[in-house]
């Protein structure tokens, strides 16, 4: 194989240099329990509230609405969970949309089994949901709203402000699920009006198995796990403090990466490259503007996107349809978007990172080029 190219940053992210040396010491030093009231404590305490200061700073918020989890799956669930189980003597009904992540769909799903009622709203042919659409499906029953602020396979922004506005003037709960855009785009919980949100460390350059919640002030919420006191009594188990000192440095790092316009040039030089030598035969999918600086979904009609990555084994990207006994069905994203099967079939999802260069995504048309003209 010649020289491998990583263009897969939506799925996970290498380790931030910077994060790696923020974890050294918990490996080799300081072990302590940070509950512990003693020396062997204290540097793990101070480490895990520095951690959460570092990701408060990225999102804009007080650290005390930090609760760190063990990834976007658990901070997503937590959500959802635990406003349901707060708040069901006032109501039952869940609000999302179509084009959800399955950490948000399913726990919606799992609830369905407990007496929730849950709306799923459809979205356009760019992937966006219309807020007066969420507005129209609120009921007196109505809970929570949980709208991802940017799709992970198509990149497509939502807009999550607007409908933010909306619940609140209905009284009603806002969550987005933000892991692919927090260190890409602005996540400030106060500008996107937000009662909850959740991120992923491994998408945004901290290792796997680490995340975080955010729970605006006031807002009343189940613990996601029942134990002793840990998180203010929001999250039981002891806190992960080599992960969290990991997450907290990679978030300030990020800080300085929002709207990171060499990336974004990136993508959109790739993209000019991909039409001026495919011409009608790639198309886009998801919003031409309203989208992650990183991530350009393209579509080469006729083609089997798994096929087609198969033969490019040194390039790492991810596809929008399986393949099954000869059969090709499009993901569930597509599909909500109305992406023609013949065109979906042959999805392909290329997302870029801050290691990115020019010369690999050359080298990527180049390899297109031989297996496709």
């Amino acid at each position: 194989m010649t020289k491998a190219i990583y263009l897969d940053y939506n799925a996970s992210t290498p380790i931030a240099p910077e994060a790696v040396e923020a974890m050294r010491p918990f490996l080799t030093q300081h072990y302590g329990n940070p509950s512990s009231l003693h020396w062997a404590g204290a540097p793990a305490k101070d480490a895990v509230e520095r951690a959460r200061a570092q990701v408060a700073g990225l999102l804009d918020c007080d650290p005390t609405e930090v609760v760190f989890t063990s990834g976007g799956s658990e901070s997503n669930n937590h959500a959802i969970k635990g406003v349901f189980f707060a708040h069901r003597e006032r109501g039952e009904h869940i609000i999302t949309t179509a084009v959800e992540h399955p950490a948000v769909l399913n726990p919606c799903r799992f609830l369905e089994k407990l007496g929730a009622k849950v709306t799923v709203l459809p979205v356009d042919r760019f992937g966006r949901v219309d807020p007066d659409a969420v507005r129209r499906a609120i009921t007196p029953r109505t809970i929570l709203i949980s709208v991802m602020h940017a799709n992970n396979e198509v990149g497509t922004i939502q807009p999550v402000a607007e409908i933010a506005a909306i619940a609140r003037e209905s009284g009603v709960l806002c969550h987005t699920d933000a892991a692919q855009s927090v260190g890409k785009v602005p996540t400030g919980v106060d500008p996107l009006g937000v009662d909850l949100l959740s991120l992923a460390g491994h998408k945004l350059y901290a290792p796997k198995g680490i995340g975080a919640l955010y729970i605006r002030e006031g807002t009343r919420i189940e613990p996601f796990i029942h134990g002793a006191g840990h998180e203010e009594g929001r999250r039981a188990g002891t806190e992960n403090v080599l992960l969290a000192a990991a997450l907290g440095t990679a978030c300030e790092v990020a800080g300085g990466w929002i709207d990171a316009p060499q990336v974004e040039k990136l993508r959109d030089r790739f993209w000019d490259g991909l039409r001026q030598t495919f011409g009608a035969k790639v198309t886009l999918n998801g919003h031409p503007t309203q989208r992650l600086p990183n991530t350009l979904s393209v579509n080469f009609p006729g083609r089997i996107g798994a096929e087609l990555l198969g033969r490019l084994p040194q390039v790492a990207a991810s596809t929008g349809s399986a393949c099954h006994a000869g059969s090709v069905t499009l993901s569930p994203v597509l599909a909500a978007m109305g992406v023609p099967l013949e065109e979906g079939m042959g999805a392909v999802r290329f997302s870029l990172g801050r290691a990115t260069t020019w010369e690999e995504l050359e080298e990527v048309i180049h390899y297109l080029r031989q297996v496709l003209l």
